[in-house]
């Protein structure tokens, strides 16, 4: 039963194949078939198929061969070449696979020989005469006695080099780096630097130093009127015409705009507050007042105070307090049960509430959070520079020296309150 043609790629491959068909090379296998055994063959693709699908023509090739080859190798002298002339397809398949062997044992190399069906089904006839020639080739080489075909074979080419020629190579630039034939150095100035590829600066001068290639852009109708010597280079060229020393300290609308806004009563060098808070009468001898903002300390008694004496949030009586219980947190402070340290450092500051602050950088720290405060709509009107900053605007015309040495009611009262069984310089407890 034949094989069914072929179709799809395999066509398409075969096609490619077949363009591949030298007739040069199948004029040299009819004639050297002709020189060795007196044989006749018609030229084309398809007649040598037909004459050379029985393998018989091939075992005989080999066997003249074989013949004329005095030193042939080994393995092919052993071989029994005997051509089969039996008519079924297997028979004449095994012919054609013992030239293959032949081919093979007497040198060719795997990539010359051929397939048994690239000659039985005629798949590629153009790697049939390929290695017929390959064959001829290796017959060159073991000296046989008669015509041959196909190139020459390759041969050893032994040489042998001095230290001296090996040490010379040394100094050569591989042409992976390239070549500078044909390269000239017309034109290049002592000391210039090495490029790439060699390229030709004949006409380069000092005048063109200065001058900023195409590769940087181009400043064809850029204008430099009103720029200054030393100025700085702009990524695009921006016109500065009317630009002035007297400009200098102008404050541009990108900052915001001091329109409408007034210095007066500013004094030089003053810090410049949050928000514009009037403080007309404010006069350097209120600076040590404390302001009403702070409380009053109007009716407020030092009564029993000792002086050195640390300042409690509360008058709280304490007879029986002793150091056992310095280390202890009052209920005032909170509770710290049920709280857990995980993932405090050592050293860490204590909050007042256990936060987790894995986060924070220290971008944050120049940011003023909403517990500050915002002065959007706040006015400087009437500001003084150098003024300090208050919480609001309140009025103190009544406030004197006479009370700072006085702790107001804002701070509680010592009424009643009793220091006994208090020690001097002791810790005050919260609670």
């Amino acid at each position: 039963m034949s094989r069914a043609e072929a179709a799809g790629d395999m066509a398409g491959i075969r096609c490619k194949l077949s363009g591949k068909y030298d007739a040069g090379a199948e004029a040299d296998v009819i004639s050297w078939f002709k020189m060795l055994l007196g044989l006749e063959l018609e030229p084309g693709m398809k007649e040598m198929e037909k004459q050379l699908k029985d393998g018989q023509h091939l075992v005989k090739l080999a066997k003249e061969v074989l013949r004329r080859t005095a030193n042939a190798p080994e393995r092919a002298k052993k071989m029994v070449l005997k051509a089969n002339t039996l008519t079924a397809p297997f028979k004449q398949m095994e012919n054609i696979q013992t030239f293959i062997n032949f081919c093979s044992n007497y040198g060719v190399p795997k990539t010359g020989l051929f397939q048994t069906v690239d000659l039985y089904e005629g798949r590629n006839m153009p790697q049939v005469l390929n290695c017929l020639q390959q064959l001829g080739s290796e017959a060159q080489r073991h000296n046989m006695d008669g015509p041959t075909i196909g190139p020459k074979p390759t041969e050893k080419n032994i040489r042998e080099f001095t230290e001296e020629q090996l040490k010379a190579g040394q100094s050569i630039i591989g042409l992976q780096a390239g070549t500078n034939k044909l390269a000239s150095q017309s034109g290049m100035t002592m000391g210039g630097v090495r490029h790439v590829s060699d390229i030709k600066v004949d006409d380069m001068t000092r005048e063109g130093h200065g001058v900023i290639g195409l590769q940087a852009g181009t400043n064809k109708l850029a204008s430099q009127a009103g720029m200054s010597f030393g100025a700085v280079r702009h990524v695009a060229d921006i016109r500065a015409d009317d630009m002035s020393k007297e400009g200098q300290g102008v404050i541009g609308l990108q900052a915001g705009s001091n329109k409408g806004a007034s210095q007066t009563g500013m004094s030089m060098g003053s810090v410049r507050h949050v928000a514009d808070i009037r403080a007309d009468d404010l006069q350097k001898d209120g600076q040590a007042f404390i302001g009403l903002q702070a409380g009053t300390n109007k009716l407020a008694s030092q009564a029993g105070m000792t002086f050195g004496g640390v300042r409690h949030a509360a008058d709280i009586r304490a007879d029986d307090m002793s150091k056992d219980s310095h280390a202890v947190i009052g209920l005032q402070a909170g509770s710290n049960k049920g709280a857990t340290q995980a993932g405090m450092k050592i050293g860490s500051v204590r909050h007042v509430a256990d936060i987790r602050a894995d986060d924070m950088n220290k971008e944050g720290q120049g940011v003023i959070g909403l517990q500050a405060g915002t002065n959007k709509l706040a006015s400087q009107s009437g500001m003084t520079f150098g003024g300090v900053r208050h919480a609001a605007d309140i009025r103190a015309d009544d406030i004197d020296r006479a009370g700072q040495g006085v702790i107001n009611l804002q701070y509680g009262t010592t009424d009643g309150a009793n220091q006994s069984g208090m020690s001097f310089g002791s810790r005050r407890i919260i609670s």
